[in-house]
């Protein structure tokens, strides 16, 4: 898109600049001739920085010359009927299957059921053992296998290389990968050189009769579901939250057709090196694949009063989150961030002890099953998605929990 000022219209009026919400026109002196006008000429014109201008459109309709045009330029795309099928990157993680692979698994078998296609699964790595037939048992029709020594650990380039000529051969009509750290590194860098939409983030997917993808993602921090569609270009891509689709039930009997893609060394170049793997050792489950999470925030007051929560994930079987404000001052590792620029999560049960609720933090928690907050302060914003809001000091509540707990276990 684009936005001109046509010269021989603008009649320097400032109605433009009244309507601007973000003061992005100014008037200078310029006398200019004008075609089609009651006056002849005029001595001042509109001039729009082009940096501040967010294409809004709010000048267009009020100038009574119609000198301000909004261009809209449609991307054609060649031959958008040779994209056809749906594929998902199954990612792995030091050799081991993502459940977020399984999840992509059963939706893709949903869309490409719904399309009268068939299902591709990616699978990029040093060795691949029987990962492809676990793929296939879980809905996938033919397994693309890109391996080798250099695909041990993932690099941005080579990986993105690697779906870009899997891409351009095989031309998916749909291509989903997980939103994780590796998801939205390799789909960003995919998407700008093919030249397609990316929509980050989805929590449901569709397709209309036509084929377009409908991509389901909250805006505006989650007052609004945004329907994002991608009808001029292929494939359509987008990143999908962990664990907000089920997987499907392992078919052992299902059959299908397993692909070894050989890709040229020299795409597998990297400028960046793997150095080495640091162990998350603060919590034996991660916050992705946890039933319960228990998060804290700034009412924890510090670093040592963390341990309570440690404690409570101990006899739970379950995991410590924390806010960002937490992460912020120290108190532990990002690796336990809750939020939009953290980690997304859908337990089973989350517990919010001292967490306010910015929205950063209740986007990354929204899709839980089940909401029980802690706070002090009973205007906090986090009781608006709790389903359980206790408004109490957190150090009278945990104990409590901790004793029931153990009950519990005792039976």
């Amino acid at each position: 898109m684009s936005i001109t000022v046509i010269k021989e219209k603008c009649i320097g009026c400032n109605i433009c600049i009244r309507s601007c919400p973000y003061g992005a026109i100014v008037l200078i002196d310029d006398i200019h001739k004008l075609k089609g006008q009651k006056m002849d000429s005029a001595e001042r014109l509109a001039v729009i920085d082009e940096i501040k201008c967010t294409l809004c459109g709010e000048c267009v309709e009020p100038c009574p010359t119609n000198a301000i045009e909004i261009e809209v330029t449609t991307m054609g795309f060649k031959r958008k009927e040779d994209y056809k099928d749906v594929m998902i990157l199954a990612e792995q993680r030091r050799g081991v299957l993502e459940n977020a692979a399984f999840e992509l698994l059963a939706k893709g078998r949903e869309l490409a059921d719904s399309m009268g296609v068939e299902l591709y699964a990616l699978l990029v790595a040093k060795e691949v053992a029987d990962k492809p037939k676990r793929l296939i048992s879980f809905g996938a029709d033919k397994v693309i296998v890109v391996s080798g020594p250099s695909l041990e650990h993932f690099l941005p380039e080579p990986y993105s290389n690697v779906l870009i000529d899997v891409i351009n051969k095989y031309k998916p009509s749909i291509f989903l990968a997980p939103s994780t750290t590796q998801g939205r590194a390799l789909l960003s860098r995919t998407a700008v050189s093919l030249e397609t939409g990316l929509t980050a983030d989805c929590t449901d997917l569709e397709v209309d009769g036509e084929g377009n993808l409908h991509q389901v993602r909250p805006a505006f921090g989650g007052s609004i579901k945004a329907r994002i569609l991608t009808p001029n270009r292929r494939p359509q891509m987008a990143t999908v939250r962990p664990r907000v689709f089920s997987s499907r039930e392992e078919d052992g009997n299902r059959v299908g057709e397993i692909i070894e893609e050989i890709i040229p060394e020299e795409r597998l170049i990297s400028i960046s090196k793997f150095e080495s793997w640091i162990e998350d050792t603060t919590s034996r489950i991660s916050i992705e694949d946890a039933d319960i999470i228990f998060s804290g925030g700034r009412g924890m007051g510090g670093p040592e009063k963390f341990k309570l929560l440690f404690e409570l994930a101990e006899m739970a079987e379950g995991a410590v989150g924390a806010s960002r404000t937490a992460i912020d001052e120290g108190w532990i590792p990002y690796s336990h961030q809750v939020g939009q620029t953290g980690k997304t999560v859908a337990p089973k049960m989350y517990f919010a002890f001292g967490i306010s609720g910015a929205i950063q933090h209740i986007e990354g928690m929204r899709s839980s099953d089940f909401i029980i907050a802690v706070n002090k302060d009973p205007g906090a914003p986090i009781f608006k998605v709790a389903d359980i809001g206790i408004v109490a000091d957190l150090f009278e509540v945990i104990p409590i929990l901790k004793k029931k707990l153990k009950e519990r276990t005792n039976g």
